[in-house]
């Protein structure tokens, strides 16, 4: 699996924050952040009211009061912002699990493996937009195999939303400007001297003579945002996460090593989930390997969890999906949410209604983490006397107060235990409209009935649809002549039109 970058680029961050702590203030004519930069003061931000009266970032203030004398221009709080960054970007460990800063105004995530998880690449830059939009913030974003291009893409592509196919970084950047590849200003203005505007063009210049002129900061970077030179992004971690960190003397790569540094990991972490009286729910385990790359491992939990073997058990089932490469020299678990233990109980009880609660949570989590949390589910008892209806496919967390509610629509009657959904029509034969069958004919198969027990009587829900209202369904438990025994209903009290149109079903085998 190839690397997948995201670049997150904000490009009114420093106003769209000065706004946020200074609602109170309207801007008709615009609103610029300076810093003092020598004997000037220089615009560092500007909004979008401010850009159309001309104001760029980098201009004296003095030129820009020229342009628009109304506009409100402040001091930038530099130190604010780069504390609000670092927020925001661990508000996006809810998409990956390796999320770094790209100061000033910008977020790099390594989405690598999480796009299936948000139903593809294309979707996952949507709904990341859309929530950073309901938050009150402007983005571009780029996804590409490289953390230079991304964030050249982000910051000087046509699109507010980017996707780079895996190995397309030439073609893609190669009208972009240098300055998209992080050079320093002078050596943007030198290079743009020489006429190597473009990074395609300075793709195509000799190599030697650029090296001996401008060093190798820009040979460097030119490699990093195509994929020659591997550039990695140091994660972030929340301020107040419990992430247990262990420095190994020789790299490890096998899986009796790694599950023996993910024990010390967990009895650490969970000493400190016991002192804060709060259990795991989501976790990270980052492998350092010695090629400077981060091999990330997330798992879930459904309930909080502070027991270090069942922790131990869901992360050392993970353990065949680490590439530990030429070796591991480091390995960290953090602690990504942790929810109070008060909760714990509640949760179990929905697991498994007080039956084997540790082994069942722990069993549940393993399987999520396998095969998916979608794929693992408990039936929930819905408001119906209908069979089909009266159970549905719920998520566990969407589960409240489940197991403790009784079914609403207890019924004494045996039901069998292979429900057909939908009912298979069959054919009946039978001696009175409401005399029970004497043989019926299921997937060309013919039956004759040798006992039967019944009617019992279901009538449809009174909420659902005209057409439904008032129907009837006639259940009988039949037995062949082999002892088979079927569950069978007729549409309708076999006497009146209304109830239903007289055609059997076969619902269930017992």
């Amino acid at each position: 699996m190839s690397r997948r970058i995201l670049s997150l680029w904000l490009p009114f961050w420093h106003t769209d924050l000065w706004h946020r702590r200074n609602p109170q203030v309207l801007t008709p004519s615009g609103l610029a952040l300076h810093v003092l930069s020598g004997r000037h003061q220089v615009i560092a931000a500007t909004d979008r009211e401010a850009r159309s009266a001309g104001v760029r970032a980098g201009m004296v203030l003095a030129h820009a009061r020229a342009l628009s004398p109304d506009l409100q221009a402040r001091l930038l709080a530099a130190d604010e912002d780069s504390v609000a960054l670092e927020r925001l970007a661990e508000w996006c460990l809810w998409l990956s699990p390796l999320v770094a800063v790209d100061p000033p105004d910008g977020i790099w995530i390594d989405s690598t493996g999480c796009a299936h998880l948000h139903g593809g690449e294309a979707a996952m830059l949507i709904a990341l937009e859309q929530r950073l939009q309901a938050r009150g913030y402007a983005c571009r974003l780029a996804l590409a195999d490289t953390p230079g291009a991304a964030h050249a893409l982000a910051r000087f592509g046509t699109q507010a939303r980017s996707v780079l196919p895996s190995g397309a970084e030439g073609m893609a950047l190669a009208g972009l400007p240098v300055a998209a590849l992080r050079l320093a200003p002078d050596a943007a203005e030198g290079l743009a001297r020489l006429g190597l505007r473009t990074i395609g063009a300075l793709r195509a210049a000799p190599r030697g003579p650029l090296v001996r002129r401008f060093g190798r900061d820009v040979m460097n970077r030119l490699d990093q945002a195509m994929g020659m030179v591997r550039e990695p992004i140091k994660p972030l971690q929340p301020r107040e996460a419990i992430a247990p960190r262990r420095n190994l003397v020789e790299p490890i790569g096998t899986a009796e090593a790694i599950a023996t540094v993910i024990q010390v990991l967990v009895e650490e972490a969970s000493a400190e989930l016991v002192r804060r009286g709060r259990g795991a729910r989501l976790v990270d385990l980052l492998c350092e390997r010695v090629d400077g790359t981060i091999q990330p491992c997330r798992v879930g939990m459904a309930t909080p969890v502070h027991d270090p073997g069942h922790l131990a058990h869901v992360l050392q089932a993970r353990i065949e999906t680490i590439e530990p490469g030429f070796g591991i020299e480091a390995m960290q678990l953090v602690v990504v949410q942790a929810d109070p233990l008060g909760n714990a109980d509640q949760g179990k009880a929905l697991l498994s209604a007080g039956q084997g609660v540790a082994d069942l949570s722990c069993l549940f989590d393993r399987l999520r983490n396998r095969v998916g949390a979608d794929r693992v589910y408990r039936l929930a008892s819905e408001d119906s006397h209908i069979p089909e209806r009266t159970q549905s496919r719920v998520r566990l967390h969407d589960l409240k107060g489940e197991a403790s509610r009784p079914p609403p629509w207890f019924s004494p009657s045996p039901r069998p235990a292979r429900l057909l959904i939908p009912p298979e029509r069959i054919d009946v034969v039978s001696a009175l409209p409401a005399d029970p069958p004497r043989l019926f004919t299921w997937r060309g198969v013919r039956h004759v009935v040798r006992a039967a027990d019944g009617p019992e009587r279901i009538h449809a829900e009174w909420w659902r649809s005209a057409e439904e209202y008032g129907a009837v369904r006639d259940y009988w438990i039949v037995e062949n002549r082999v002892g088979e025994r079927f569950w069978l209903f007729r549409h309708g009290d076999g006497t009146h039109d209304w109830s239903g149109d007289r055609r059997w079903f076969l619902q269930g085998v017992f």
